[in-house]
């Protein structure tokens, strides 16, 4: 049987805050999907109440009825598996998931940093594949999730990880049911430029991600307030150096060249990125890190996989990345109890 998006087994692993979105737009959609995660509270919830999706950019919310298992509840096997977790526990959880994946299946990494080659290790190369979000959203809990970007701004750009993508047409249709949920018609999209995509996403995370860990502030707060915008635009400016340096082209984010509107090295090219930053990211202003989150409740954060994987790419190809490393040094130390999340953080940056 030829698999399409209504026939297809999907699961969504890792229903969080992003995973509770994207399985509560399939659904809506009209395709029957598991939301599944370790969070007791969180799928009662979703079983009792359903998927609430609070948008708080546009101050409304709706409620989806969704399938909702724990992991122990899995009992079939998938066609796609959206793998929305923290990357940091890809082995243990993809060697766990590898007996509910059929063989001609696939898992779809939406994670942040560059996860695909984490992905193909365990899976194979040939059903790996991989998806740049530009949404995000915050946890609350019992079944409740909020959406911090608009829906018009929302997306996912989907591609394959050394593979022929024979299955980027599946993922296409699937995500496309998404985004006519909720009227966004270029919600799914098809990349050409995976690496460039992905590249592209790490440049805003580490930016946005990473200073919101440091300083407490929303995307919007570190883009408005001088110091931190001028350290976002110098963290931009690394990650488009280390791309550069290793081959990759960063794509459109927005259908903007972000290299060419904030990348540039003349000082009017610099005052002028420094002037539309805060315009770039007003439709994400009221974002703020998940890895905040997971640092106020005690835990560690990934970190290592979004700045540090800027570091890591710049140390094998010889760019020197000093604005990531002190984020990464930072973030460490508030984890360590070294640190508190301040504003007042920035000033251990040279800029």
């Amino acid at each position: 049987m030829t698999k399409t998006a209504k026939n297809a087994k999907i699961a969504v692993y890792g229903a969080g805050a992003m995973g509770t979105v994207l399985g509560a737009l399939l659904t809506k959609g009209g395709l029957s999907v598991d939301l599944i995660t370790r969070n007791q509270d969180h799928v009662d919830g979703l079983k009792k109440e359903g998927a609430t999706i609070v948008c708080e950019a546009e101050n409304r919310e709706f409620t989806v009825k969704v399938s909702a298992l724990l992991p122990n509840e899995m009992d079939k096997k998938y066609d796609v598996i959206f793998l929305m977790t923290k990357q940091r526990n890809n082995t243990e959880i993809l060697t766990d998931l590898l007996p509910y994946l059929e063989d001609d299946g696939l898992v779809c990494t939406t994670q942040n940093g560059l996860p695909e080659q984490s992905v193909a290790k365990i899976v194979g190369n040939n059903r790996a594949y991989g998806a740049a979000t530009t949404y995000g959203a915050t946890f609350l809990g019992q079944g409740r999730v909020a959406l911090t970007s608009k829906i018009e701004a929302m997306s996912m750009e989907v591609g394959g990880f050394e593979n022929d993508e024979k299955k980027i047409e599946l993922l296409m249709e699937i995500l496309s049911c998404a985004g006519l949920a909720v009227g966004n018609e270029n919600f799914a999209k098809k990349s050409t430029n995976l690496a460039g995509a992905r590249w592209s996403k790490l440049a805003i995370n580490s930016a946005f991600s990473g200073l919101s860990v440091v300083t407490g502030c929303t995307f919007g707060e570190v883009a408005k307030r001088k110091k931190s915008r001028k350290i976002a635009l110098g963290i931009l400016r690394e990650c488009m150096d280390v791309a550069n340096a290793a081959g990759v082209t960063l794509a459109k984010m927005q259908g903007h060249d972000m290299q060419k509107m904030l990348g540039g090295k003349t000082p009017l090219k610099r005052f002028v990125a420094y002037l539309v930053l805060p315009f770039a990211m007003r439709k994400h202003k009221k974002l703020v890190s998940g890895m905040l989150k997971d640092v106020e409740k005690g835990k560690k954060c990934e970190i290592d996989y979004i700045d540090g994987a800027v570091c890591k790419t710049g140390d094998e190809f010889g760019v020197e990345t000093p604005l990531c490393d002190k984020v990464v040094e930072i973030v460490h130390g508030i984890e360590n109890g070294l640190y508190e999340i301040s504003y007042k953080n920035v000033d251990f940056f040279e800029i």
